[in-house]
C-alpha cells in the first residue's frame, strides 16, 4: 500500500527541501515528493525531527562483522548484507584483494550463482581490488600475487561473475596498463588506479586511456609533492575523475582530507569504508585475507609490518565526521556516500538518490546524523 514519509528535511538527487511528504508506492518505489503545503490523501509515517536521506553505498568494502568476501560462503555475505543495513548502507560492492587467479574466479562465480538472493543491503556487483597492483605499496595485500594486467586473465574473471565484475582497482604504472585500461572500459568496468608508485605522467596516462577513479586517494601510493610529483598529485589535480577517501581520521587526517574535498569538490569524492572483517567487533585478532591483522584504538593493522589494513569504519559514521570536522554541510556529506559513489560505479540507475521509480531504500537521520531506521525497497529493516 502506497503512504507517506513526513519529515523536517528530505535529500533528494538535485535538492534538498525543507518538511513535506515523500510519496513511497505499494511496489516499493519512490513517488513524487510534496511540499508540506501540499499534504497527499493517505497514509502518513510521520517523522517529525527527523531527516531522510538516500540509502548509502559503500563501493569499497572487504567485510565485517567477522565475514570477508575473501573466505566467506554465500550464508556469510548475506549475514554481512544484512549487518550493513546497520550501517546505513542500503547497496555495495563487495570488495576482494589481490589473491591467487584460482581464488578470484571461484568468488566471482559464487556471486554468480546467488546473484540477487540477499536479503540486506543490494549487491550492485563485484570491484576487484587487484591483482594488478606494484609491490612497493602493497600496503595489508599480499604482494605475492601482484602481476601486469592481462585482459584475457581478466575477461575470464569477467565471465565468471557473469558480468558483475563492475570496477577494478590497479596501478597504472604495470606494463600494458594503458592497452588494458582502455579495453576494461570498452567492456563497460570502472577502473580505479591505487596501490601503486606511479609517477604524475603515469597517472595521468591511465585516466586519458580510460580509468575514472583513484583508490583510497593518498593510502597505497606515494605522498603528495611539489616536486617529483606523483600519483596522489594526479588524483587532487586532473579534471572529472572520482577520489574515493577513507574519512575515518586515520587513514587520512582532518587537514588532507579537507585540502582534496576542497581541491576537487565533493561532488568528485565518494566516501567509502575499506572495511575488513573487524567491521563492528571488538579490538582483538583478525585476518585480511591470509594475512593477520589485530585491531586496537580504532585501527586495523598487519601484525607484520604494521601497515594499516583496511577500516573498521562504518559509512554512516564516514558521513559524521565530515560534517563534524566542519568540511562540508550534511547536504554534501550525503552526496558523497550515496549519489557520488553510485554514478562513479556506473549503478545510479539502481541505486544512490530518491527519484521517482528509484527502489525506496533510505535512511533516516536525527539532525546529528546519527542513524534512526534503514528502509530497503519501502519497508523498515533497521531500527537504531
Amino acid at each position: 500500500m502506497t503512504y507517506y514519509i513526513h519529515a523536517d528535511k528530505f535529500f533528494l538527487e538535485n535538492r534538498t527541501e525543507n518538511g513535506g511528504y515523500l510519496e513511497v508506492t505499494d511496489d516499493g518505489k519512490f513517488g513524487f515528493y510534496y511540499p508540506e503545503a501540499n499534504k497527499p490523501e493517505g497514509e502518513i509515517r510521520d517523522y517529525v525531527g527527523k531527516w531522510i536521506a538516500p540509502g548509502l553505498v559503500d563501493t569499497h568494502i572487504h567485510g565485517s562483522v567477522k565475514e570477508d568476501v575473501m573466505h566467506s560462503d554465500w550464508d556469510g555475505i548475506n549475514k554481512l548484507s544484512e549487518a550493513l543495513l546497520s550501517a546505513g548502507v542500503t547497496s555495495w560492492l563487495p570488495t576482494t584483494i589481490t589473491a591467487a587467479d584460482e581464488t578470484l574466479t571461484e568468488i566471482c562465480r559464487m556471486f554468480a550463482a546467488h546473484r540477487g538472493e540477499e536479503t540486506g543491503a543490494k549487491i550492485q556487483g563485484i570491484h576487484f581490488e587487484g591483482p594488478f597492483f606494484t609491490e612497493e605499496h602493497a600496503g595489508a595485500e599480499n604482494p605475492k600475487y601482484m602481476l601486469d594486467p592481462d585482459i584475457e586473465v581478466f575477461n575470464k574473471w569477467l565471465e565468471a561473475s557473469d558480468g558483475m565484475l563492475k570496477k577494478i582497482s590497479m596501478a597504472p604504472e604495470r606494463k600494458g596498463s594503458k592497452e588494458f585500461i582502455r579495453q576494461a572500459v570498452k567492456e563497460g568496468v570502472v577502473v580505479a588506479l591505487g596501490h601503486s608508485s606511479a609517477s604524475f605522467d603515469e597517472a595521468v596516462a591511465g585516466i586519458e586511456a580510460g580509468a575514472s577513479m583513484f583508490t583510497h586517494t593518498f593510502n597505497g601510493m606515494p605522498d603528495p609533492a611539489h616536486h617529483g610529483t606523483t600519483i596522489s598529485n594526479a588524483a587532487m589535480a586532473l579534471n572529472n575523475v572520482t577520489d574515493e577517501l577513507i574519512c575515518d581520521g586515520h587513514h587520512v587526517e582532518e587537514a588532507m582530507a579537507r585540502a582534496l574535498i576542497n581541491a576537487v569538490g565533493p561532488e568528485h569524492v565518494a566516501l567509502i569504508t575499506d572495511c575488513m572483517e573487524a567491521g563492528m567487533m571488538p579490538d582483538g585478532d583478525y585476518m585480511l585475507g591470509e594475512l593477520p591483522v589485530y585491531v586496537k584504538d580504532g585501527m586495523a593493522r598487519l601484525k607484520k609490518g604494521d601497515n594499516l589494513a583496511g577500516s573498521i569504519l562504518q559509512l554512516k559514521q564516514a558521513v559524521k565526521n565530515v560534517v563534524d570536522w566542519n568540511i562540508v554541510t550534511p547536504e554534501k556529506a550525503i552526496m558523497m556516500a550515496s549519489y557520488v559513489p553510485a554514478k562513479s560505479a556506473h549503478i545510479l540507475a539502481d541505486c544512490g538518490s530518491i527519484k521517482p521509480d528509484k527502489a525506496a531504500d533510505f535512511i533516516v537521520l536525527n539532525p546529528d546524523l546519527t542513524l534512526v531506521e534503514t528502509y530497503l525497497d519501502g519497508e523498515s529493516r533497521y531500527n537504531a
